[in-house]
Parts: structure tokens; sequence; C-alpha cells
């Protein structure tokens, strides 16, 4: 009799926690949304199957010596994953479009605004009962905005590691619902003569420079922001890869097999804190609802800048690429130029806002380095 009972202890029936069934829950939820509706499934199937995983009783894969303990200690804490991903985008980022008009650059970084308006309203949530944030659990949290999942990722690890699941879900997910999230946002604040403007192509780049170019990224992100380069730095190194024309196997091996690999494991280290004790609290609502917060506050940023620099430009400017200046690429650039295609079917302005987009991915580090050099001390 004995025997049997201790069988039956060691059976998930026997160990199941509500809370555990919730976030088991929550990861098919995850595993919903990547397969059935598409919404970054590169990275919310690993991590919706990591969150299953986690909650398994018994099992023991996030605990000391547990697989995934080691994938999370191994390239999440130490902050390799997200580099090796950074690496990767900028391999498969052309800056053309940035260099040919590098006025969008102020796009780019208007839309970083709703970060540091996060930051603050972060810190204001502490006068919610169950809620307290520290300055850096506030920094880490008001990095959604930027629409970044490595970066996200990265200044996480770095500045509220307890914080990690739900920030990154929060990244990811609104990354995802990009295509619904900007296009009211967008609307609300153009009118119709707005969306219609055709923007001049753009003028072809030269191979010279756009080699130089993530060099000179890299140079000024070493002169005044240090504490970026990190992120900025295996940027620009994959993009000089991709750039440079010698070393084409490189490059492709960081396109693809390299950071599908690391996207793999990324997503499993994401999904292991995915925990119910760590997710299952108010402060977590409060991170999806300031995630949402920021997202709408760096496109409505983007838009305004875009509009005002209209104003100013000799050169039309369709204020809709300036919610491309958030840095989920290439999405937020293909939702601008299919909200421009609903005004004017002849206006194509993918090229146009894939320069704010681009500017955008560099805003975000420069953001997650500012933030770090202020509180990361």
């Amino acid at each position: 009799m004995d025997s049997m009972y201790k069988l039956w202890l060691s059976t998930g029936l026997a160990n199941f926690e509500t809370g555990q069934v919730i976030m088991m829950l929550v990861g098919c939820g995850l595993l919903y949304l990547a397969i059935a509706r598409n919404f970054e499934p590169l990275l919310l199937l690993p991590m919706g199957f990591g969150a299953i995983l986690t909650n398994i009783p018994v099992a023991g894969f996030s605990e000391a010596g547990g697989f995934l303990s080691y994938i999370y200690h191994g390239g999440i804490e130490t902050g390799i994953f997200p580099l090796i991903i950074f690496m990767g985008v900028g391999a498969m980022t052309d800056f053309g479009a940035l260099i040919a008009n590098p006025k969008t650059l102020f796009l780019g970084a208007a839309a970083q605004a709703g970060i540091f308006a996060t930051l603050f309203g972060a810190i204001a949530l502490n006068a919610v009962p169950g809620i307290e944030f520290t300055l850096k659990d506030a920094s880490a949290i008001a990095i959604i905005g930027g629409a970044d999942g490595p970066t996200a990722i990265f200044l996480a690890t770095k500045l509220a590691p307890e914080l990690l699941g739900a920030i990154a879900v929060a990244a990811y997910s609104y990354m995802a619902l990009v295509p619904i999230i900007q296009p009211p946002i967008m609307r609300a604040l153009t009118t119709e003569a707005e969306r219609k403007i055709e923007m001049a192509q753009l003028r072809p780049v030269t191979k010279v420079e756009k080699v130089v170019f993530p060099l000179a990224v890299l140079l000024m992100t070493i002169f005044f922001l240090p504490a970026a380069t990190p992120l900025v730095g295996m940027f620009c190194l994959g993009n000089l890869m991709r750039e440079c024309g010698v070393v084409d196997r490189l490059s492709s091996t960081v396109q693809n097999e390299l950071i599908n690999i690391t996207t793999i494991f990324l997503g499993l280290g994401v999904g292991s804190k995915l925990s119910a004790e760590s997710f299952l609290n108010v402060e977590t609502l409060g991170i999806l609802g300031l995630g949402a917060v920021a997202f709408s506050i760096g496109t409505a940023s983007g838009v305004l800048m875009a509009k005002l620099m209209n104003k100013f430009s000799k050169v039309p400017i369709n204020p809709l690429i300036g919610a491309a200046g958030v840095s989920a690429v290439p999405m937020a650039a293909r939702v601008a130029n299919k909200v421009g295609l609903e005004s004017n079917p002849h206006n194509f302005l993918l090229m146009h806002a894939m320069g704010p987009n681009v500017a955008g991915v560099l805003g975000s580090a420069v953001a997650a380095g500012i933030l770090l050099a202020l509180v990361g001390v």
C-alpha cells in the first residue's frame, strides 16, 4: 500500500497546483497565438512550450541542474542570447533607406518617447497596493515601448531578472499585435489628406556608404554612450558582415542557422521564467498595462514628429511613416505602407518607412544604454 501511495505522489496529478495549471494554460495560449494566429511564432512557440515545461510538477525543468535552468543561466542571464539575436538582426537589416533619407532618424528617436514616459508611469504605479517597482524595475519595464524583444530581454536580465518573464511576454505580445494596435492610433492622429501624401523616390545608396555606416554608428556609440555598445556593437557587426561582401558565408550563417538556433533556446529560457510564483501577481498586470501604454505612446510620438517635420520640410513627408519608428522590423513598416495604401492605392511607403523602422532598432538600443548607464550601477 505504501508503494502505491509513493507512486501516486510521484505523478503530476498528485502534485498539480492551481497556479501551475493556469500558467500551463497561458503557455497553451502563447502556442495558439503562434500557430493559429501567426503572431511572432518564432519566439512565442518555444516560449509557450517553455512555460508548459517549467510548470510541470516534480519534473524540475527550471530548478538547479534542470535543462531550462542551464539554458537560462548560460544564455540569458549572461546576456549572450540577446546579443547573438541582435547580430542576426543586423545581418538582415538594410540601412539603405535610412542612409538615403537621414532625417528619418528623428522619427526613430521620437518613437522612443514611450520608453521614458512609461518609466515615470511605472514609478507612479507604486501607489497601487501590491506593486513595488524600484527604479531598476521601472527602467526594465519601460523598454517594452521600443517594441524590441531582444533589447527588452537584455535590459531585464541586467536590471530586473525577476520580472523577465512578464517583460518578455509583454514585449513580444505587443510586437505581434502591431497590425492591430497601430492603425487606429495612426488614423486618429492624421487627416485623410496627410495619409494620401506621396513621397519622392529615395536616391540610390552606394556600397561604400553601407559599409561605412555601421562603423560610424559604432564609433559614435563608443564616444557618447559606451553602455549601449554591447547591443549596438553586435548589431553593427552583423550589418558589416552583410554589406562588406567578403564574408557571405558568415553573413548567411548569422542570418539563418545561428539566429534560428539561438531563438529556440531564447524562447525556452524566457519560458522558464513563466512559473506560477513569479508570474501570477498584480505586478504582472501592471507590466502588461504599462507595456500597452508605452507602445501606444511610442507610435503616437513617431506620427506627431513626422507631422511636425512635414510642416518645415521642403520635401513632403507622410506622417504615417513615423509610426514605423518603433523597432518592430519590418512589421511596423508594412503596417505604415498598408494604412497609406488604404487612402491612396498608388502610395507605396514601405521603403520610406524602413528608414525610421531601422532607426528605431538603434534608438531602442541607445535608450537601453541610457537606462543602463543611469540606473544600472
